[in-house]
Protein backbone atom coordinates (compact mmCIF):
# COMPACT_ATOMS: atom_id res chain seq x y z
CA UNK A 1 0.00 0.00 0.00
CA UNK A 2 1.43 3.76 -0.81
CA UNK A 3 0.61 6.68 1.10
CA UNK A 4 0.24 9.47 -0.36
CA UNK A 5 1.77 12.83 1.62
CA UNK A 6 0.11 16.17 0.44
CA UNK A 7 1.62 19.21 1.72
CA UNK A 8 0.01 22.71 2.69
CA UNK A 9 2.11 25.83 2.05
CA UNK A 10 1.18 29.06 3.79
CA UNK A 11 1.97 31.54 1.27
CA UNK A 12 2.72 34.68 4.22
CA UNK A 13 4.92 32.28 5.94
CA UNK A 14 6.04 29.60 3.35
CA UNK A 15 5.99 26.96 6.02
CA UNK A 16 4.87 23.88 5.28
CA UNK A 17 2.67 20.97 6.84
CA UNK A 18 2.87 17.33 6.26
CA UNK A 19 -1.21 16.40 6.05
CA UNK A 20 -0.88 14.39 9.23
CA UNK A 21 0.43 17.87 10.81
CA UNK A 22 -1.90 19.71 9.39
CA UNK A 23 -4.91 17.53 10.56
CA UNK A 24 -3.08 16.84 14.09
CA UNK A 25 -3.01 20.81 14.37
CA UNK A 26 -6.66 20.92 12.65
CA UNK A 27 -7.76 18.55 15.05
CA UNK A 28 -6.24 20.19 18.38
CA UNK A 29 -7.88 23.34 17.54
CA UNK A 30 -10.87 21.73 17.15
CA UNK A 31 -10.58 20.23 20.06
CA UNK A 32 -9.85 23.20 21.85
CA UNK A 33 -12.63 25.21 20.16
CA UNK A 34 -15.06 22.13 21.61
CA UNK A 35 -15.02 23.68 25.06
CA UNK A 36 -17.12 26.75 23.86
CA UNK A 37 -19.93 25.17 22.27
CA UNK A 38 -19.69 21.88 20.27
CA UNK A 39 -23.58 22.96 18.57
CA UNK A 40 -23.82 25.83 16.59
CA UNK A 41 -27.13 28.33 16.56
CA UNK A 42 -26.67 29.04 13.04
CA UNK A 43 -30.25 29.84 12.13
CA UNK A 44 -31.39 27.81 14.72
CA UNK A 45 -35.06 28.75 15.68
CA UNK A 46 -35.95 29.95 19.05
CA UNK A 47 -39.49 31.41 19.87
CA UNK A 48 -39.20 34.34 22.64
CA UNK A 49 -42.13 35.65 24.28
CA UNK A 50 -42.17 38.84 26.19
CA UNK A 51 -43.72 41.64 27.36
CA UNK A 52 -43.92 44.36 25.17
CA UNK A 53 -42.86 47.09 27.68
CA UNK A 54 -39.39 45.04 28.80
CA UNK A 55 -36.29 46.20 27.58
CA UNK A 56 -33.71 43.78 28.71
CA UNK A 57 -35.76 41.08 26.78
CA UNK A 58 -34.81 42.78 23.70
CA UNK A 59 -31.03 43.23 24.92
CA UNK A 60 -31.62 38.87 25.81
CA UNK A 61 -32.68 38.48 22.03
CA UNK A 62 -29.64 41.07 20.65
CA UNK A 63 -27.64 38.38 22.72
CA UNK A 64 -29.12 35.15 21.07
CA UNK A 65 -29.06 36.89 17.64
CA UNK A 66 -25.17 37.92 17.84
CA UNK A 67 -24.85 34.02 18.89
CA UNK A 68 -26.29 32.94 15.55
CA UNK A 69 -30.13 32.27 16.70
CA UNK A 70 -32.88 33.00 14.40
CA UNK A 71 -35.11 34.69 16.98
CA UNK A 72 -38.73 35.06 16.88
CA UNK A 73 -39.68 37.54 18.99
CA UNK A 74 -43.84 37.53 20.59
CA UNK A 75 -45.37 39.85 22.38
CA UNK A 76 -47.99 39.22 25.03
CA UNK A 77 -48.95 41.16 27.76
CA UNK A 78 -50.03 38.23 30.09
CA UNK A 79 -46.94 35.64 30.20
CA UNK A 80 -48.46 33.64 33.60
CA UNK A 81 -50.61 31.13 31.54
CA UNK A 82 -48.17 30.17 29.03
CA UNK A 83 -45.46 29.73 32.07
CA UNK A 84 -47.74 27.69 33.61
CA UNK A 85 -48.84 25.20 30.50
CA UNK A 86 -44.60 25.21 29.78
CA UNK A 87 -44.07 23.94 33.12
CA UNK A 88 -42.14 26.85 34.73
CA UNK A 89 -42.02 26.65 38.40
CA UNK A 90 -43.06 29.86 39.91
CA UNK A 91 -39.57 30.82 41.84
CA UNK A 92 -37.80 30.08 38.41
CA UNK A 93 -40.01 32.73 36.44
CA UNK A 94 -37.92 35.76 34.76
CA UNK A 95 -39.56 38.43 32.49
CA UNK A 96 -39.28 36.38 29.16
CA UNK A 97 -39.99 32.88 27.79
CA UNK A 98 -38.49 31.25 25.08
CA UNK A 99 -38.79 27.46 23.47
CA UNK A 100 -36.48 25.69 20.83
CA UNK A 101 -35.83 22.28 20.05
CA UNK A 102 -38.15 20.74 22.55
CA UNK A 103 -36.57 22.65 25.42
CA UNK A 104 -37.87 25.89 27.40
CA UNK A 105 -35.40 28.35 28.22
CA UNK A 106 -37.11 30.99 30.80
CA UNK A 107 -34.98 34.40 31.78
CA UNK A 108 -31.56 35.74 30.96
CA UNK A 109 -29.99 32.33 30.29
CA UNK A 110 -26.55 32.73 28.27
CA UNK A 111 -26.45 31.46 24.85
CA UNK A 112 -23.09 29.65 25.63
CA UNK A 113 -25.86 27.29 28.56
CA UNK A 114 -28.10 26.81 25.44
CA UNK A 115 -25.81 25.74 23.32
CA UNK A 116 -24.59 23.27 26.17
CA UNK A 117 -28.21 21.87 26.52
CA UNK A 118 -29.08 21.51 22.78
CA UNK A 119 -25.46 19.10 22.74
CA UNK A 120 -26.13 17.01 25.61
CA UNK A 121 -29.96 16.68 25.27
CA UNK A 122 -30.69 16.13 29.33
CA UNK A 123 -34.29 14.63 29.89
CA UNK A 124 -35.10 17.93 31.32
CA UNK A 125 -37.88 20.58 30.66
CA UNK A 126 -35.71 23.53 30.40
CA UNK A 127 -33.19 25.72 31.79
CA UNK A 128 -34.03 29.05 33.52
CA UNK A 129 -32.34 32.33 35.07
CA UNK A 130 -34.69 33.34 38.01
CA UNK A 131 -35.46 36.90 38.13
CA UNK A 132 -33.28 39.34 36.36
CA UNK A 133 -29.70 38.96 37.90
CA UNK A 134 -27.39 42.18 37.09
CA UNK A 135 -24.55 40.95 34.68
CA UNK A 136 -26.67 38.18 33.01
CA UNK A 137 -27.41 38.37 29.21
CA UNK A 138 -29.69 41.91 28.68
CA UNK A 139 -28.93 43.06 31.72
CA UNK A 140 -25.21 44.28 31.72
CA UNK A 141 -25.53 47.80 33.21
CA UNK A 142 -22.69 49.65 34.94
CA UNK A 143 -20.32 46.66 34.63
CA UNK A 144 -22.00 45.00 37.63
CA UNK A 145 -22.46 42.10 38.46
CA UNK A 146 -23.84 39.42 40.81
CA UNK A 147 -23.63 35.91 41.14
CA UNK A 148 -26.45 33.48 39.67
CA UNK A 149 -27.34 29.88 38.60
CA UNK A 150 -28.27 28.49 35.40
CA UNK A 151 -31.12 25.72 36.37
CA UNK A 152 -32.09 22.96 34.81
CA UNK A 153 -35.67 21.76 35.60
CA UNK A 154 -37.94 19.13 34.93
CA UNK A 155 -40.22 16.30 35.93
CA UNK A 156 -36.90 14.51 37.92
CA UNK A 157 -36.16 17.83 39.65
CA UNK A 158 -33.92 20.51 39.16
CA UNK A 159 -30.00 20.78 39.10
CA UNK A 160 -27.29 23.84 39.08
CA UNK A 161 -26.72 23.53 34.95
CA UNK A 162 -23.59 26.48 35.41
CA UNK A 163 -22.65 28.88 38.11
CA UNK A 164 -22.37 32.72 36.95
Amino acid sequence: MIEQHHAFVSRETNVTFSRRKFIGLAGGLGASLSGITSVSAAGTPIEVTRSPSCGCCSAWIAHLRQAGFSVEDKLLDDLAPLKTRLGVPADLQSCHTATLSGYVIEGHVPAKEIFRVLAERPEATGLAVAGMPMGSPGMETGGQAERYDVVLFGPRGRQVFARY
